[in-house]
């Protein structure tokens, strides 16, 4: 027998083989955790993978050992937190096979905390009663089966249906209130217990509702319990569906927006299912489907008089909201455009930003287009150069999956954020240049670290959405092509 000491005070025994790390065993070794962690926390990181069986925690060293119900579900759950490290409170979690086939504890005081943990995961997943003497949610330290979501970096919408379907996959949810605080979507969201709001926690705080933005927040309410008044799209009580409506809080039409944005909150299927009642937290994969949605129409009555080339779009999006693979205008209708985005999640930014913004006077249309790519035209059949292709091109900037360009994607301003200026280009050229085309220039700084950046502030938004279209990539010689995007920043 191995003797380890558990809480600085307690022998715990380890009973097996001695064998190499990377043997597989029953039994995970865990290593730095965060000084706070619980034991729900710890035994939630293997729910997914079958039963956790035995816990060890070894508060005073950051460590824990688990024991799974099989071999199987033990290599299931190392190999798949390899690739994929998991976190807690911003601290990353290390896992590996213990030298250890079997994990033998005492009953000792400090144990009982981990074994009413166990008990508690044993009564949801079964249904049972917890065993005598051995209460339940005392392993759960009081947590709530409450949970408050802040979503950050919101690029675009999300409602309570898009929370409902993604966290039912960890349990049922019973009620759900959405509400703006601090210029943030935030949600209170009410699972039937502690367990399943702690593991739903562990698996999606910090992770993107659609990819490199929509970041969840998850922490713990202090309530334990939601009062819910209305049924409708800020709040819904899925145990009362007699609720009303109320006359404040009008529907909406979530078919229109299924369709406009698809399912999000997509998580893959479990290869490693086993007999437990949570969903599969391996592979976890939250995100819009980026089929069918590559592509955006752009509905522009101004476009048949001033825009008489797919260039003027290109710029519109190129940069700003994502990579821009194609461009056709339509030949009967050229007031109309498909622009082919490199992945849906750009798409979706550059309908949300765009849609309803005034170009010329005339406001612009941005839906979801019903085809999956633009079509070049066959070799030898001209289409009077409407339709060009940019998928070679050497201005894209979003090539890198979770690239930190997202971080700097705007809404259209009357701030616009010019970048890659040579030295040679004064506050005097640039402010010439963009007034050449009749605007106003309010305003002009250059960045003071970084002279290769500037601001400039124009009358209105949309004289900054013309400019953007008119200047982005403009040539500023000795190589240097302009790149222009808005600014959250004023001057």
């Amino acid at each position: 027998c191995i003797s380890s000491t558990a809480n600085g005070n307690d022998s715990k025994k380890f009973k097996g083989d001695i064998r190499s790390p990377g043997i597989p065993s029953r039994v995970i070794h865990m290593r730095k955790l965060p000084d706070d962690i619980n034991e729900a926390e710890v035994i939630s990181l293997g729910l997914s993978f079958g039963k956790v069986t035995n816990l060890l925690m070894l508060k005073g060293k950051n460590q824990a050992f688990i024991e799974m119900n099989t071999e199987d579900a033990a290599q299931a759950m190392v190999s798949y937190y390899a690739s994929v490290t998991p976190v807690i409170r911003n601290h990353p979690i290390f896992l590996q096979y213990s030298n250890h086939q079997e994990l033998k504890t005492d009953n000792s005081p400090n144990q009982v905390r981990a074994q009413a943990a166990l008990q508690a995961v044993n009564v949801v997943q079964t249904g049972g009663m917890p065993m005598a003497g051995v209460d339940a949610s005392a392993s759960m330290s009081g947590t709530s089966p409450v949970l408050r979501v802040i979503v950050e970096n919101l690029f675009y919408p999300v409602t309570l249906d898009v929370l409902h379907q993604i966290f039912s996959k960890f349990g049922a949810v019973l009620k759900i209130i959405t509400f703006t605080k601090n210029n943030q979507f935030q949600a209170l969201l009410q699972y039937s217990d502690g367990l399943t709001a702690q593991h739903t926690k562990v698996s999606l705080d910090g992770q993107n509702i659609y990819n490199a933005c929509c970041t969840l927040r998850i922490n713990f309410s202090k309530l334990t319990s939601l009062n819910v008044k209305y049924n409708n799209d800020k709040s819904r009580d899925y145990t009362r569906p007699d609720l009303p409506t109320g006359d404040s809080h009008p529907s909406i039409d979530h078919q229109a927006m299924a369709a406009a944005f698809g399912p999000p909150g997509i998580i893959s299927a479990n290869p490693y299912a086993g007999a437990h009642a949570f969903p599969p937290l391996a592979p976890l994969t939250l995100g819009l489907p980026l089929t069918n949605i590559g592509l955006y129409l752009l509905s522009l009555t101004w476009f048949q008089t001033v825009v008489l080339s797919p260039l003027p779009l290109l710029n519109l999006c190129e940069g700003v909201y994502g990579d821009v693979m194609r461009v056709k205008i339509l030949f009967n209708k050229k007031e109309n455009a498909l622009i082919q985005m490199s992945d849906g999640t750009q798409a979706q930014l550059a309908m949300s930003h765009l849609n309803g913004q005034r170009l010329h006077g005339t406001a612009l249309r941005v839906t979801l287009s019903k085809h999956t790519n633009v079509q070049l035209p066959r070799e030898g059949h001209e289409d009077q150069g409407l339709t060009k292709d940019y998928s070679n091109s050497p201005l894209h900037r979003f090539k890198k999956p979770g690239s930190k360009n997202y971080s700097n994607i705007f809404p259209p301003s009357a701030t616009l954020h010019l970048s890659n200026i040579p030295p040679c280009v004064v506050e005097d050229d640039l402010k010439m240049l963009f007034a050449s085309s009749g605007a106003m220039v309010k305003a002009f700084k250059f960045f003071q670290k970084d002279r290769k950046m500037a601001l400039v502030q124009m009358d209105s938004v949309e004289e900054a959405i013309e400019s953007l279209i008119k200047f982005h990539n403009h040539d500023l010689g000795e190589n240097h092509h302009l790149r222009v995007s808005f600014s959250k920043s004023t001057i």
